[in-house]
């Protein structure tokens, strides 16, 4: 009896304020939305950072007037570095080819490019890929038979700082939109135990204890919180299948960025969950203990 009480009093608040618990679920869903989005992000940061610095190659490009003795010696020094994995000399004739094979959709830059505009290089494979600066100081540009040495981990180092600023962003607004929920979660118990206030002081004074009495509006909030959890699951799904698998294909396809894989949406789906409920339920218990007397 006392459970089946319970929830009735769970089921006649929410349908008393139902658009005060339409708009705190709509809230608390954004707000999760926005937190799960935030964790794929740094999912695929992380998935990223393993694609792309394992692949981390320092271009050693030669200048126009090299002599064979200084090729040599620049090879050799590649062969005894302990930091050097691996390498290969790329001629003139084979970087203009690599050239034609990269833009071969691009005729008119084909054209328009001398077959003697690129210059011959060594292309490095480090044993830590990020320790890739370690090769720009062996090999300074302006050395002997050195034209300019650049290697590809200042690009990735910009790209990565951008996309944890994207992450950082999207958990910013979402802890807005989270406190945003808290304060509605809030206003919506404080009103809903205002207008129950004469059941629940007639249930004190036959006995009740104050958990009891406090308990369906917890409830209440723990369920607006699920709810929510909920939508902002169903959104990242919707966003998987939608923009992801769809949008990003090609890019996905071509090794660009890491896919999202559903293991990803089931690995963070409780953290939504529990997130949601058990936020809304401390919200909403806070504000019983400081604000309402039951």
């Amino acid at each position: 009896m006392r459970v089946n009480f319970v929830l009735s009093e769970v089921a006649a608040g929410l349908r008393r304020n139902l658009t005060m618990t339409v708009a705190m679920i709509l809230t608390t869903g954004i707000s999760l939305g926005l937190m799960g989005t935030g964790l794929l992000i740094a999912n695929m940061i992380g998935d990223m950072r393993e694609i792309y610095y394992d692949k981390i190659q320092v271009s050693i490009y030669l200048a126009d007037d090299v002599t064979d003795e200084q090729r040599d010696l620049i090879a050799a020094q590649l062969e005894s570095s302990p930091e050097v994995q691996d390498y290969i000399y790329e001629s003139r004739a084979e970087a203009y080819e690599r050239f034609t094979q990269q833009f071969q959709e691009q005729p008119a830059l084909i054209a328009n490019t001398p077959e003697d505009a690129l210059p011959e290089s060594f292309r490095v494979e480090l044993v830590n890929p990020e320790r890739y600066e370690v090769i720009a100081e062996q090999f300074p540009n302006g050395a002997a038979g050195i034209d300019e040495v650049r290697d590809e981990g200042d690009f990735l180092d910009r790209l990565f700082s951008l996309l944890n600023g994207a992450r950082n962003g999207t958990l910013a607004v979402a802890l807005v939109q989270a406190l945003a929920a808290l304060l509605l979660i809030s206003n919506t118990i404080q009103l809903a135990a205002f207008n129950r206030r004469n059941e629940t002081n007639i249930m004190r004074l036959v006995g009740a204890s104050r958990w009891y009495t406090q308990l369906p509006f917890i409830l209440e909030a723990a369920l607006a919180g699920l709810i929510g959890a909920l939508l902002a699951i169903g959104g990242l799904v919707l966003t998987k299948i939608l923009f992801v698998d769809k949008t990003l294909a090609g890019p996905i396809k071509a090794g660009i960025i890491p896919p999202v894989d559903w293991s990803a949406i089931i690995a963070i789906s409780p953290i939504i969950a529990a997130a949601g409920v058990g936020l809304a339920a401390v919200a909403a218990y806070v504000t019983l203990r400081l604000y309402v007397r039951l």
